[in-house]
């Protein structure tokens, strides 16, 4: 079978890969490309990226699509596992010169079948509301370049909102913008309206409304992504520094930080309850990181170059509490998308009113798996799984084990400290280090259902790591997220309420110099986690002896910004394939299907399983779903 390369066919394309749920498959007829469908030649072009979006169109075919390769720009009715893809029929193609498109994101509040919003950033600054539908190019912001003169790097409608919007810049700043603002024909002045620790926001002085309405300015170097929770109250930005921060989007407050292991953060995404953010960068790992406890509990080591994108499978992620498996909207923009979209209000609030119902105060928490997925430069695509045993490890281990890997912390556990029966096997570690790796039989019910199995190390380096910052449960988003100035809730910079009064007690990073100009020097193209971690502290050391504030990056390995790669659980993909010839740079899950997309400019449709039987007829144009094959 395709999905099971050996040894010999490590460099085979994979077409199909198999799960527990079943076998994905690629559909070749639901390929979507430019027309000629040629390959593009990706030398120092920006990154293919997709966005969707649903029209609630009458017809059947709601989902529209926009992709962008090279300077060319595409928008097409996505017909996914129904109908096979017709590429000579763009309902828009555009065209740059001198600039090349970046990244875009449609508003899913303001779509219909016959206008939709989009908004499209560019390599040069600028950034483009246009209605593809319509054929219409609404405004152009920073057009002169005086509010930014580097590339767009993430560009995101502000969740429930219809005219605002918040802009990345490679420079690490963001900026907020109002459609219905001008930018004006000066540059920009502004008033520092909040500031901590390696982030500082400021407002526009002017005495009529013009954008930016905000400018925030975060960490060191690029800011390469960030996205909205959920709810749309708080900010994850990925940075080129190496740190996640989390804000309170409204106040502006720093809610916690997080530390790559090597190298820059370049993706980031939220699951569907808001309760965990997973990060994925130059480290070749996907971190999770908890959003209650501010801290790293869990890495996933499987590619052997960075990670390009990260993003979680709604509708895999479950709750197991008698009710039927739970379904979510993927990453947070097709979460915004989904709630919005009639049925999907209905399905994304049951299944997130079910995952509320874990809190701290349950003695035994619901069961609870979730699924997410990461593709990267190393033309892979890694799915994997998150489950009680990493999420609760004071709890006695789910019966249902998955592919996870816990290493061993420094001392062995004491004798009789549990009753939990250990195997161990010696072997040598993904990681490098030289130890054993325990696995934990979670056949016995023995276990106190407070007591910490000695296999499994929930960080014990880090103290009172697992008690909620402020005293909060993992329920509670708003008011116990800083100890500065209270509930971010009501303090909305937006709205200008408030100058800083105080730093958040997560803000406690260090100034170092931005690492972008030698990236592409210090980071092999096949640098795995292998030989980063057997050598960790050297590794480092190479990287901030030049310079002495760099040498504050080392600082952070073995705390809770930063922990050793045996202080936290290390998880092992369930799938890992190779899926395209060039690095991979879009992963989104939908309901039926999940999309990639590669930097030669193709765009993947991988049918869920039982879904394919919808196209099983593609190769027969006379039974053919569309009529036609293509």
């Amino acid at each position: 079978m395709a999905a099971e390369g050996g040894g010999k066919e490590m460099n085979e394309i994979k077409t199909q890969f198999t799960t527990r749920e079943g076998v994905y498959k690629l559909l070749t007829h639901s390929e979507y490309s430019r027309p000629n469908r040629v390959p593009f030649n990706s030398q120092g072009s920006n990154p293919v990226k997709v966005s969707f979006v649903n029209v609630n169109d009458q017809s059947g075919n709601c989902d529209r699509i926009c992709f962008n390769v090279g300077r060319e720009l595409y928008f097409y009715i996505y017909k996914g596992v129904r109908k096979a893809a017709d590429l000579s029929k763009p309902i828009d193609k555009r065209i740059y010169k001198g600039t090349q498109p970046t990244c875009h994101d449609f508003n899913p509040l303001t779509a219909t079948a016959e206008s939709v919003s989009l908004l499209v950033g560019f390599s040069a600054g600028q950034v483009q509301l246009i209605d593809p539908i319509k054929k219409e190019t609404s405004k152009l912001f920073n057009e002169e370049r005086l509010i930014d003169k580097s590339r767009v790097t993430c560009v995101r409608w502000v969740p429930g909102s219809e005219s605002l919007f918040l802009v990345a810049h490679s420079s690490g700043s963001m900026y907020l913008y109002n459609v219905e603002n001008t930018c004006g024909t000066t540059a920009p002045h502004y008033q520092l309206l909040k500031q901590g620790e390696n982030y500082a926001v400021h407002t526009c002085k002017s005495k009529s409304a013009r954008n930016p309405l905000l400018r925030w300015t975060v960490g060191e170097g690029a800011l390469n992504e960030f996205a909205f929770s959920p709810d749309g109250k708080f900010l994850a930005c990925a940075s080129q520094d190496g740190f996640l921060r989390v804000f309170g989007f409204d106040a502006a407050e720093l809610h916690g930080t997080m530390k790559s292991y090597f190298g820059g953060l370049l993706c980031v995404c939220w699951s569907p309850d808001g309760r965990y953010i997973v990060a994925g960068g130059e480290d070749d790992l996907v971190t999770v990181w908890s959003f209650s406890d501010c801290r790293v509990i869990a890495r996933g080591h499987g590619h052997k170059s960075w990670v390009s994108v990260v993003a979680f499978d709604h509708c895999t992620t479950s709750v197991e509490d008698g009710d039927p498996p739970a379904e979510f909207s993927g990453s947070d923009e097709e979460f915004h998308e989904q709630i919005h979209f009639g049925a999907g209000r209905d399905r994304a609030n049951s299944a997130h009113s079910r995952l509320s119902k874990r809190n701290s105060t349950d003695s035994r928490p619901v069961s609870v798996t979730y699924r997410f997925g990461s593709v990267g430069q190393d033309t892979q695509l890694c799915l994997w799984d998150l489950t009680e045993d990493i999420l609760f490890p004071h709890l006695p281990l789910s019966r249902t084990r998955t592919h996870t890997n816990v290493m061993n912390a420094t001392s062995p556990p004491t004798t009789g400290q549990t009753t939990t029966t250990t195997t161990t096997i010696s072997t040598t570690n993904p990681s490098g280090t030289n130890g054993k790796d325990i696995v934990s039989n979670s056949s016995t019910s023995a276990n106190p259902a407070n007591s910490l199995p000695g296999t499994l190390p929930r960080s014990n380096s880090l103290p009172q790591a697992t008690n909620p910052p402020g005293g909060s449960t993992p329920n509670s988003h708003t008011g116990s997220s800083t100890n500065s100035s209270g509930s971010t809730k009501g303090n909305s910079i937006i709205d200008s309420a408030f100058i800083a009064t105080g730093v958040s007690k997560f803000a406690t990073l260090s100034l170092h110099d931005s690492r972008k100009e030698r990236h592409e020097k210090d980071h092999k193209r096949n640098h795995s986690m292998g030989h980063i971690s057997s050598k960790s502290s050297d590794k480092l050391n190479q990287l901030s002896s030049s310079r002495t504030a760099k040498a504050e990056v080392a600082k952070t390995l073995g705390t809770m910004l930063c922990p050793r790669m045996e202080d936290v659980p290390l998880l092992e993909p369930l799938v890992c394939k190779k899926i395209a010839h060039e690095r991979l740079t879009v992963l989104i899950f939908l309901e039926d299907c999940l999309v990639t997309a590669c930097q030669e400019g193709f765009v993947c449709t991988w049918a869920r399983p039982g879904k394919v039987g919808l196209l099983s007829s593609q190769n027969n144009p006379a039974n053919s779903p569309s009529g036609t094959v293509v």
